[in-house]
């Protein structure tokens, strides 16, 4: 007797950026030191116009419950406003990145009130929005990812830009094991960084595999040791400060668009790009400071 699988059609989806949550809200924002948002369960640091948000309930492996999910939104949204930030850096407090969604919080909680008849966290609407906030934001965001990822932790770095990796850090996309599919846009990331059939193999199996794997299959950027992960990271994210700000956030929505443009439409869309970015003053102001043989100063216009 083979068993049927149902495939219902979804209603159209229409996303909006702005606050999803209208329900109880879970968000306990205020301002720190020197006017920075403080959060309870997220750290948002900005220095050196890098923006560094760390996962921080370290006491269970930085595993996401509603008021994490809430709070992460709410600093995405206010770091893509912010002009003056032009990278993001996700990072996990203690030995993990994050241990996917709590089980207790997040799904054990939403099982009990659904058989009560409760309206629970909308974890879905809170998954579609986020991933495309994450894919729209301006500025490159980079995974610092410091131990296990799995999960949610796991799909949370496929939607950053880059990922670079403590070499004992452990990554794995178990949902079929927990009788769930693939979220936050990790069937549309996964396949096209390592390839349909290591994605197959990955998804179908949820196996954990090792930072080197990670490495060698193209998921990850660089795995280095973990004494030097901090260092490496924010080199890189120096590293694109250092260019012209706005010759980036282009060269980014470029990327991602042509991941599904034909090369007509690519090469319109670079045609647009070079328009503006050849006669901004941070191009002006490149070409000066070649011929002058010192660094350029550019202000993002």
């Amino acid at each position: 007797m083979r068993s049927e699988v149902r495939i219902l059609s979804p209603r159209p989806l229409t996303i909006r950026l702005g606050f999803l949550f209208k329900g109880t809200s879970y968000l306990r924002k205020k301002k720190g030191v020197e006017g920075q948002l403080s959060y309870s369960t997220i750290i948002l640091d900005k220095a050196e116009a890098i923006a560094t948000v760390t996962l921080n309930r370290s006491e269970k492996l930085n595993a996401f419950n509603p008021q994490m999910l809430e709070e992460l939104f709410d600093a995405l949204v206010h770091i893509e406003q912010d002009d003056d930030i032009r990278v993001l850096v996700i990072t996990g407090a203690g030995r993990a990145f994050s241990a996917g969604g709590d089980m207790e919080q997040l799904f054990l909680r939403s099982i009990e009130q659904r058989k009560h008849g409760e309206k629970g966290y909308d974890v879905i609407g809170w998954l579609l929005k986020a991933r495309l906030l994450l894919r729209n934001m301006p500025q490159p965001v980079i995974a610092s990812i410091n131990g296990a990822a799995i999960g949610l932790g796991m799909t949370v770095s496929l939607a950053c830009d880059l990922r670079i990796v403590s070499e004992e850090a452990m990554l794995s996309v178990p949902f079929v094991r927990i009788g769930a599919v693939p979220e936050f846009g990790c069937t549309y990331s996964l396949p096209r960084l390592v390839g349909i059939a290591k994605a197959c193999e990955l998804i179908f199996t949820g196996k954990t595999i090792t930072a080197k794997e990670a490495e060698e299959i193209g998921l990850v950027n660089e795995v280095v040791p973990a004494t030097e992960l901090k260092s490496a990271t924010y080199k890189m994210a120096k590293s694109i400060t250092e260019a012209a700000p706005m010759a980036v956030r282009l060269a980014k929505k470029e990327l991602y668009q042509g991941m599904d443009a034909d090369l007509q439409n690519q090469l319109q869309l670079e045609y647009e790009g070079l328009v503006t970015t050849l006669q901004s003053e941070d191009h002006e102001e490149a070409v000066r400071a070649f011929l002058e043989k010192r660094k350029p100063i550019f202000k993002g216009k």
